[in-house]
Order: structure tokens, then C-alpha cells, then sequence
């Protein structure tokens, strides 16, 4: 396994850090108020500043505007981006995903059609998979595109689709032949969330927010070059998309709980016991944090796995399912000790309070955590895909 990177990409590294400690401070500073790391347009307009830089299409061929970066530089990268605490953008899902689709499997007309929007970061894009009665079972999708002359009606309900709200395409999978095998007749369609009959309704969350939202389609004329690859051939691309940036996925997440698990600390250390002391004395309480830098180094060394592996040209396996689990629980785990130290400070609630910023950040973030052993697959069912393809047991 690749520990660490060349002396080449860490010169590479010192490049890209320089800009990002000039550009950041200064855009930063330029905002109109104190910026709230979640907030839409604060990432929309920090990710239209990077892209207007031209740091996007990493990973993409030169012909179609990209840098055409080995995954050591676009790791740098992400690395650096998330160190200096730049907000996640919001067209994740266009840049990371959708791109890499259709660089491999559109047409060329539909490359020249939609690869500029997403590298200008002019369009923003959400992912239509998961309906009400088909999330980790995506193959028992129900919505349907059927075939009518020059375009498909497409109707059905997707939920949990992010940034729905403000999104100009949506890259939907819908049943095109229900005749099929249900892994088969599933085609990829490209939709724009302005034609009649689309309609979004945001799902508010228990951290107020609503980044999340139902999709309904009714008799929406999706045209025929909407399509991507063959009829009835979504389920291959729908895996492909899955498998695109695999290796650098979880960079900024895991920079993000290293700084997390730093930050703990000297919370703990600030906050002080009702004998005076401050929390951190407190042996369990330090072990417990020594854990979870514990797990930060491992989930380094776990992105450094799924990078060799990349590098090496090999598929994407089970290690990914491992590393998703791993995080998303040990990132729960961090930010419940967070609130049992915070005490009554908790109590705040998520809200913005200029009293207590700090307290509110960390409670905000601990509701939001509950939804991260849910969201890109469930924990029950990672932990499926570790035991039948890693440990070979059997099923059932």
C-alpha cells in the first residue's frame, strides 16, 4: 500500500496550499456577513470561485476542459481544500459523479451539451435514485419512462434527493421495460427540473435545514436524446457512477474528523467540571477521545488503501463499504462525547446563537450526524457487503 505521496505531488501540494491560504482569507473576508458553513449560498459561491479559478475537472480529460490530474493530485487537493475549512460545495453530485458518467458513456453531442455547465459549475445537478419504497434495494425502483414517439413520459417519486431545491438537471433511473429482470429494463435519463410536471418538495430535518427533498414526476416529455448509453442498460452506469472518485471520496471527511477530534479536545479542555477542573482530567473522557484519533488515523490509512488500489487500475470493492461504516459511526460517536460535553450548553439547539456559537455548531452538526449511517447506504447494509464479499460467509 502507497503511504503517503511523492516528493513531486508534495511540491505539487505547497502550489496549491498557497492559493488556497491567499484566496480563501480574502473571500472570506469579502462577505457581506459572518459566514455560516452550511449555508447554501455561502458553498455555491465559494465552489463558483474555485471553478472560475479553473480547479475543477480534475480528473477530467484536457479535450473537455478538465486538468487530467492522477487521483494522487486530486487527493492533494481535496486535502488542501478541507484543511483550510472551505465549506463542501453544493454540485458535488455534477462534479464527482455525473461528470465522469457521461465522459464515458454519452454521446458526444451530449458531452458538448452538458460537460461546460458543470465545469463552470453553472449547473447544478442532484441524483434521482432513491424512492420511498427502494433505497439500499435500488433495483425495486418503481418510476417509469415510457416510450412515446420522440420523447419518454416519465412519471414516479424519488426521495431523500439532495439539493433538489436548486438544482437545473436531475440525472434520474426509471423503469423503461418492466418486463425485464429488475436489475434490467432500468434506463439512465438526463431530466430538467424546469419541465412541466416536475415538482419538488423540500423535507425539513431535525437540524431545521432542508437540504434534502421529494422529487415527483407527473407525465413529464423527457426527450429521446435525453438518454445516456442503451435503453434498459442504467443499472452499468448507475455502478459505474458509484465507482467514480472512489479514491477520494472521503478526503475531506477525513480531514474534517481529524480537525473534529482536535477541536473536541480543546473543548474538553475548556470546559470546566463543577468542581473547577476542566473536562479534559477526566481519564474516560480522554480515552475516549484518544479513540477517536485512533479511528482518524485509521480512516487515513484506509483513503491511502482505496488510492493504491485506484492507482493500480483495480475495481472497486468491499473496502469502500468498510470505510463508509467505519466513518459515518465513528463520526456519530465523536459528536455525542461532543455534547456530553457541552452539558446544558446543548440545550441551545442547532440554531445560529451569538451567544453561543460554538455550542450551537457542535449541536447542529450531532443531528446531522444521525442521518450518516443511513445515507449512501445503510450500516446494516455495508455491513452485508463486508461479510459476503470480504469474510465469504454465507447468505441468509
Amino acid at each position: 500500500m502507497q503511504v503517503g505521496y511523492s516528493a513531486e505531488d508534495e511540491a505539487f501540494r505547497l502550489t496549491l496550499r498557497d492559493w488556497f491560504e491567499t484566496e480563501f482569507p480574502r473571500f472570506k473576508a469579502a462577505w457581506p456577513s459572518q459566514p455560516d458553513p452550511n449555508d447554501f449560498e455561502w458553498r455555491r459561491a465559494w465552489e463558483d470561485y474555485v471553478c472560475a479559478a479553473g480547479w475543477s475537472g480534475l480528473g477530467w480529460p484536457e479535450q473537455y476542459g478538465g486538468k487530467n490530474w492522477p487521483l494522487t493530485r486530486q487527493a492533494i487537493f481535496h486535502e488542501e481544500q478541507a484543511r483550510i475549512g472551505a465549506p463542501l460545495g453544493v454540485n458535488i453530485i455534477g462534479h464527482g459523479i455525473l461528470g465522469p458518467t457521461l465522459i464515458h458513456f454519452a454521446s458526444e453531442a451530449q458531452k458538448q451539451r452538458f460537460l461546460p455547465g458543470i465545469l463552470s459549475n453553472r449547473d447544478i445537478w442532484c441524483q434521482g435514485y432513491s424512492e420511498p419504497g427502494a433505497g439500499s434495494d435500488l433495483a425495486s425502483l418503481s418510476t417509469r419512462a415510457e416510450r412515446k414517439d420522440d420523447h419518454y413520459l416519465l412519471n414516479g417519486h424519488k426521495v431523500w434527493t439532495s439539493f433538489a431545491h436548486i438544482a437545473d438537471y436531475c440525472f434520474v433511473l426509471a423503469r423503461t421495460d418492466a418486463s425485464l429482470p429488475r436489475h434490467k429494463g432500468i434506463s439512465f435519463l438526463l431530466v430538467d427540473m424546469k419541465l412541466p410536471g416536475v415538482r419538488v418538495e423540500p423535507i425539513r430535518q431535525i437540524t431545521g435545514e432542508s437540504d434534502f427533498n421529494e422529487v415527483f414526476f407527473d407525465d413529464v416529455r423527457v426527450p429521446l436524446d435525453a438518454l445516456v448509453g442503451e435503453e434498459n442498460g442504467g443499472w452499468r452506469l448507475a455502478m459505474a457512477a458509484a465507482s467514480f472518485e472512489r479514491g477520494t471520496y472521503f478526503i475531506p471527511r477525513q480531514v474534517r474528523f481529524t480537525q473534529e477530534v482536535q477541536a473536541l479536545k480543546a473543548l474538553a479542555a475548556n470546559t470546566r467540571r463543577d468542581d473547577g477542573t476542566a473536562q479534559l482530567d477526566d481519564p474516560h473522557l480522554r480515552r475516549d477521545i484518544a479513540r477517536l484519533a485512533v479511528d482518524s488515523h485509521v480512516l487515513k490509512l484506509k483513503t491511502f488503501r482505496a488510492l493504491t488500489n485506484a492507482l493500480r487500475g483495480g475495481p472497486p470493492g468491499p473496502e469502500g463499504s468498510a470505510t463508509k461504516l467505519h466513518w459515518s459511526e465513528s463520526h456519530q460517536k465523536l459528536m455525542v462525547l461532543a455534547n456530553e460535553v457541552l452539558g446544558e450548553r446543548a440545550l441551545r439547539g442547532p440554531e445560529p446563537d451569538a451567544d453561543d456559537r460554538e455550542a450551537g455548531a457542535w449541536t447542529r452538526d450531532y443531528l446531522w450526524t444521525r442521518a450518516e449511517t443511513i445515507l449512501a447506504g445503510t450500516s446494516e447494509v455495508q455491513r452485508n457487503i463486508l461479510a459476503e464479499q470480504m469474510l465469504r460467509l454465507p447468505k441468509g
